[in-house]
């Protein structure tokens, strides 16, 4: 056994525990507890809630710690811990480092933290994962892994919709540390928000659980309130409402900030009391197939690709004769152009500017083009549109779907917006959004013009939908595409609303100052903040120091034939290997390393962006938040390609001569 040293000994004769982390007794742990708390009256009253609580079993007591020690919690994390601003597709948050590796600091920095110390061993104490144990009836919890972290949340942070089924996690749960001298408002947002499921058959008779788009229930944090549930696969879906910034007419200089302790508690390790060989395994194999079976088949909504007609001349009465006054080499006849101009600004049709487009496609497969449509037809679309933001619209996804034409996209640990598929509308009885879903979009000349601009000589389907995505509500996830060959798609940002983005170049002074305001360092890393600069930074203008939201993003994925790279559409265009990335560090990236990114663009008034998307890519639209000026509104397509037919002869001929 190796001796301590004499430093060693004083430390320890100092009260400091040998051990940093260490087990309480019974009465010990209780006493860091609200007095009662473990009285068998407390026991059976929070045991029957826990029973009887939907949508699925949660729980929560309150007050849970002694009132003097979560205090002195709170006072220590705000004068001495950092922070570390994260956004990804599905959250936007403020943390600390694992609590589980406090153990790992130096003695210095831990003298700092001892009621913090204090709180986590008693959360892990024996007595109260007994306690929780019994309240739940998920069985006995593990004492040794730990798994905590602190997250605060200030105004435009928010968490998606999820389950929480990772690994051997059992329970979850949040101990809020708001500020307990000023109660935490309900309209602030913040809150914890569970999502009922709907029970389906899928085709082999097997039921699988379907969560709804709309949560059923709000839970508003409260100094020193634990909320916790048991970890269900595809069944414990929840989100943290959005912390909404103060309105007109609201007290700016209220701080909202929204802190926390989450984790899990996980099942017993090998060594502990209640572990089972091959359970974790199990669990994982429980959980992959409950994602397998609710995916795709219940999602809405279902890709309606439409193979276009193979093109002929169907007009007889235009005469062989007009086609030929034509050019040999005009990529459009009269007849295509006569069609295009009533809804793609002229510019965009005449053959040096498509011989363009199609050279920059060609090098960077990325297109993004200003003002796509008609100042005339983009008018009729604009007075739509801000007709439809002025008018009160449902909130429940059922009052939606049989009071509009809209319907909800599900589910909502994938994605949230309105949509609209192409349908039989008579003409005169047709809004601008269905003109272009049922009348330019699908037609034949758009189809020339595509293919001419890109270079892609087989467009062989198209699958339309147009969408809505609502302000403080609507998102959709990362996912991948995993087709064969790659796939064009184009997304024509209608969104009349200014302040979404920057429009047009950004100098460097510019840019250099965005990056200060959104806490980035000299490289663009992101940067630890102390709670000073977090409380600071709350009630920031909306643009400014938060993000709104509602930009699209292509990022490199896996790719099953290459795990190291991807062949994609380059951040400045050109085509380059990108590595596998992780969609939750996209924000983390400086500008020396791989950030994933691939191709973004900001919601925007008549901008037209168009993507040839290789397998593996992921691609999302960031939850737009309640400081949004407006929601944001597209039409979208996806384009198959038939990359067999192309011919590829003159480019293989150039090779060769190089």
């Amino acid at each position: 056994m190796k001796r301590k040293t004499d430093g060693e000994e004083s430390r320890v004769a100092n009260g400091q525990p040998e051990s940093k982390k260490r087990a309480l007794s019974s009465e010990e742990a209780a006493a860091r507890f609200r007095e009662g708390l473990f009285e068998p009256a407390e026991l059976q009253k929070y045991t029957k809630q826990y029973a009887q609580s939907a949508p699925y079993k949660h729980g929560v007591i309150r007050p849970l710690i002694e009132s003097s020690l979560l205090r002195a919690v709170r006072n220590e994390i705000q004068e001495h811990l950092s922070f570390t601003e994260k956004e990804t597709d599905i959250y936007k948050i403020h943390q600390s480092g694992d609590l589980a590796n406090l153990d790992g600091l130096d003695d210095a920095s831990l003298s700092k933290l001892p009621s913090l110390l204090k709180l986590r061993d008693a959360l892990y104490s024996a007595r109260f994962r007994e306690y929780l144990s019994s309240v739940t009836g998920s069985g006995k919890l593990s004492g040794r892994k730990t798994d905590m972290a602190i997250n605060v949340y200030t105004e435009g942070c928010h968490l998606l919709c999820h389950d929480d089924v990772i690994g051997s996690r059992r329970i979850s749960y949040i101990l809020y540390l708001t500020d307990p001298d000023t109660p935490w408002q309900p309209g602030w947002g913040g809150a914890l928000r569970l999502f009922p499921t709907t029970t389906e058959k899928d085709e082999n008779g097997e039921e699988v659980k379907i969560p709804s788009p709309d949560f059923s229930l709000s839970i508003p944090p409260q100094f020193n309130q634990l909320s916790f549930f048991t970890v269900q696969p595809g069944e414990s879906f929840h989100d943290v409402e959005e912390v909404y910034h103060a309105k007109d007419g609201e007290d700016k200089s209220q701080k909202r900030v929204r802190m926390a302790i989450s984790g899990w508690f996980h099942i017993p390790q090998e060594g502990e009391d209640g572990y089972e060989e091959g359970f974790e395994e199990k669990l994982a194999e429980r959980s992959s197939l409950t994602q397998l079976q609710a995916r795709d088949a219940f999602d809405r909504p279902q890709p309606q690709p439409v193979q276009y007609e193979d093109e002929h001349e169907q007009d007889e009465d235009k005469g062989k004769g007009k086609q030929a006054e034509q050019p040999e080499d005009a990529p459009f006849t009269e007849s295509d152009l006569n069609f295009l101009v009533q809804y793609i600004s002229p510019s965009y049709l005449t053959p040096d500017i498509v011989e363009q487009l199609s050279e920059t496609f060609s090098n960077e497969s990325s297109l993004n083009l200003e003002q796509f449509l008609t100042d005339k037809f983009a008018s009729r679309v604009r007075a739509y549109i801000e007709e439809q933001e002025r008018q009160e619209f449902p909130k429940a996804s059922n009052d939606i779907e049989s009071k509009t034409n809209w319907r909800v996209a599900r589910p909502p640990h994938k994605q949230r917006y309105l949509f609209q598929h192409p349908s039989q509308v008579e003409a005169d009885k047709k809004t601008p959004i269905q003109e272009l879903l049922n009348d330019l979009f699908p037609s034949q000349p758009f189809r020339k013009w595509l293919s001419t601009a890109t270079g892609l000589d087989h467009l062989v389907s198209h699958n339309l939908l147009a969408r809505r995505f609502r302000r403080g509500e609507d998102y959709t996830l990362a996912s991948g595409y995993d087709g064969e060959e790659p796939r064009l798609e184009f997304t024509l940002c209608l969104t009349p609303t200014p302040g979404w983005g920057k429009d047009g170049d950004v100098d460097e002074e510019e840019a250099e100052e965005e990056d200060r305001r959104n806490g980035d360092g000299e490289n663009g890393e992101s940067q630890d903040k102390d709670m000073t600069d977090v409380y600071d930074q709350s009630n920031g203008a909306p643009g400014e120091d938060s993000s709104i939201g509602g930009y699209e993003i292509y990022m490199a994925g896996d790719d099953d034939e290459d795990a190291d790279a991807d062949d994609a559409v380059g951040e400045n265009g050109n085509k380059a290997k990108k590595p596998k990335v992780d969609p939750a560090i996209y924000r983390a990236a400086g500008d020396d390393e791989d950030d994933g990114i691939l191709f973004t663009t900001a919601a925007g008034w008549n901008r037209m962006s168009i993507v040839l998307r290789d397998r593996g890519t992921l691609k999302f639209v960031k939850y737009v938040s309640a400081a949004a000026p407006g929601d944001r509104w597209d039409v979208t397509g996806d384009i198959g390609v038939d990359f067999e037919d192309m011919d590829f002869d003159d480019t293989d001929e150039e090779d060769d001569e190089e």
